[in-house]
């Protein structure tokens, strides 16, 4: 039997730099604090920076925060111009709706415009230094619930019809498309950059209470409730860290839990949805975002 893969297996990361958006918490916070308790010099790329230093504080080691604010292109090309040079990048941050529709300050809906269309922006901006990097990759955060989604390009904004769950849904699978296709195209251009993917199944972080601020004592509820069916936040973080550690790896993996419908459990090979592996699709939404960010490259 395959021995389970844990943060014991992570190998050393002393003289790389790793960025991590959204790293004051959740996922972002746990793959940050393996990644320095492994020797990685780490950036937390965070939205609010007082929570980033408290954050640092108590993972110690080799840490610095920048801020970023994914939700703003503008934040993003100032975050990239500062930063002299990096190794790993883990697009980790995300968000979560259930209450109105918002958008970002480009005027995106709030869930594609900071879990894609920031992302993408940032890679891009960043794709030079990467390049230039020890054993460069990018991570893209993927989730369970791109498989039941799928993309409507004469509403990309959900600006017709936008019920905030499958809006979710679409920028999970929108993200998915981004970092397969990114390995694709990372590939075909010869690139020492590694394109990965991982989804954390079902895992316990603050995203249920923020999305549910709206109603805060029903989203204090379902969190209660989800005590029963999720993992914790240690566990949940290991595919992303194998994503962005494993030196076997090539480009194109995709891990996530192994339990029943990769909800929870040990790290394994995680599916794709069709529409997550449809070149068609892909290379349509590549064009889409950055005709939409104004960042083009491979």
């Amino acid at each position: 039997m395959t021995t389970a893969w844990t943060a014991a297996d992570i190998p050393d990361q002393r003289g790389r730099i790793a960025v991590v958006t959204g790293a004051n918490s959740g996922l972002g916070r746990e793959t940050a604090t393996q990644l320095a308790r492994h020797g990685a010099h780490v950036v937390l790329a965070v939205r609010n920076t007082d929570a980033g230093h408290a954050v640092a504080r108590e993972i110690g080691g080799d840490v610095e925060v920048r801020a970023v604010d994914l939700a703003s292109l503008e934040s993003v090309r100032a975050f990239a111009a500062g930063l002299d040079a990096l190794d790993l990048l883990i697009n980790n941050a995300g968000v979560v709706l259930l209450g109105p529709r918002r958008t970002t300050a480009d005027g995106f809906e709030m869930q594609l415009g900071t879990n894609l269309l920031g992302h993408f922006a940032l890679t891009g901006r960043l794709l030079g230094k990467l390049a230039a990097g020890r054993q460069p990759r990018v991570v893209n955060l993927s989730s369970i619930t791109h498989r039941n989604a799928h993309l409507d390009f004469d509403d990309l904004m959900s600006e017709h019809d936008f019920r905030a769950s499958p809006a979710y849904g679409r920028s999970k699978l929108a993200t998915t498309l981004f970092g397969v296709e990114l390995d694709r195209r990372l590939r075909a251009a010869g690139s020492p950059i590694v394109s990965t993917l991982a989804h954390p199944g079902l895992t316990r972080t603050n995203l249920t209470p923020r999305a549910w601020e709206h109603r805060p004592r029903f989203g204090a509820l379902i969190a209660r409730i989800g005590l029963l069916a999720t993992q914790p936040v240690e566990q949940g973080a290991l595919p992303q860290l194998r994503a962005a550690t494993d030196p076997t790896l090539s480009g194109g993996e995709f891990f996530g839990p192994s339990g029943l419908g990769e909800t929870r459990g040990r790290v394994t090979g995680a599916r794709f949805s069709r529409d997550a592996k449809d070149p068609a699709i892909a290379e349509r939404l590549w064009a889409e975002a950055e005709k939409l960010t104004g960042v083009s490259y491979l």
